[in-house]
């Protein structure tokens, strides 16, 4: 028989699982541009298939024909997140800065496209901020990455990669189960942490002392979102992905096991893929999104190998 919380205990429950599977409170802010890192580059937009309208910067390379498009994890937007800052400090306190990324891409000759996720950055929202961490109707933003890239006579014809963190890339993930055939052309695929939602909600339940009540937050999370909750892991749509994939993970990420990242890694068919362990004894997430913008050695590599 499944656990039955107290009143008290069903309303943090409640609570939690609306953190998950909603975007609520004050959005991060964007507070640097490409013109920041000294490159040059364009403000556009573009509308997913359900009428949302997502906001994203274009960074030409100058005669390359190779384009990275770049998303983001949730919480943050396509400059980062200023986890120096209050509030977001209290969530997590790394500021992460993909300008940085977009700049070693941008020096290795990649033009990249870096969109805000809807209810992210300055994209707009939807219906009581609905989130699906990728599993829901984000898919739909990456697919309206490919559709914008395909609309433009300077884009179509371009070589494409990924660069899709987190929940960035659990919607990528998504994406390839949905709609194959967007991705039989992609080259190369860089994911830091795809995450499990099951697995992060147990662990953090856990460490809540909740951890008895799964089955009753499970039940929250679908009845807020229509999701299962055992249905919210890239674990689903691995077998989608075709395109050789490079993942990092923190290896000590506090918010997550290191087993279920293989997993993720093991589901992905295939050889052309390559795994990395970030291992700083720093338990702290965030870190590992600025992995590649602090080492973006074998980043490149990965790209240059596939994409050249």
């Amino acid at each position: 028989m499944t656990a039955q919380p107290t009143e008290e205990q069903r309303a943090t429950l409640k609570a939690l699982a609306r953190g998950y599977v909603s975007i609520d409170g004050e959005r991060a802010p964007i507070l640097e541009t490409p013109k920041d890192y000294g490159m040059e580059f364009q403000d556009v937009t573009f509308t997913a298939e359900d009428g949302i309208k997502l906001a994203a910067w274009f960074i030409p390379s100058e005669g390359s024909d190779k384009l990275i498009i770049c998303n983001h994890p949730a919480t943050l937007n396509r400059y980062g997140f200023p986890g120096h800052m209050k509030p977001w400090s209290d969530f997590q306190n790394v500021e992460v800065k993909f300008g940085k990324v977009h700049k070693a891409l941008h020096d290795a000759g990649y033009n990249v496209l870096a969109y805000d996720l809807r209810n992210h950055g300055e994209s707009e929202g939807v219906a009581d901020n609905a989130w699906g961490q990728g599993f829901g109707d984000e898919y739909k933003d990456v697919l309206a990455a490919f559709d914008y890239v395909k609309s433009q006579d300077n884009l179509k014809d371009m070589k494409i990669g990924l660069f899709n963190p987190c929940a960035g890339g659990n919607s990528a993930f998504h994406a390839m189960s949905e709609n194959p055939e967007y991705f039989k052309d992609v080259k190369a695929f860089v994911c830091a942490q795809p995450a499990s939602i099951n697995i992060m909600s147990k662990v953090s339940l856990d460490g809540l002392g909740l951890g008895d009540f799964f089955d009753v937050f499970a039940e929250e999370i679908e009845e807020l979102h229509g999701v299962p909750l055992n249905q919210m892991t890239p674990h689903v749509h691995a077998k989608s992905v075709t395109m050789p994939t490079y993942i990092v993970q923190n290896k000590d990420d506090v918010w997550t096991i290191p087993d279920d990242v293989q997993t993720t890694y093991d589901l992905i068919p295939g050889t052309e893929k390559k795994l990395h362990w970030i291992e700083v004894g720093d338990t702290r997430r965030f870190i590992g999104y600025n992995f590649f913008g602090e080492n973006p050695e074998t980043m490149i590599a990965f790209y240059d190998k596939y994409m050249s």
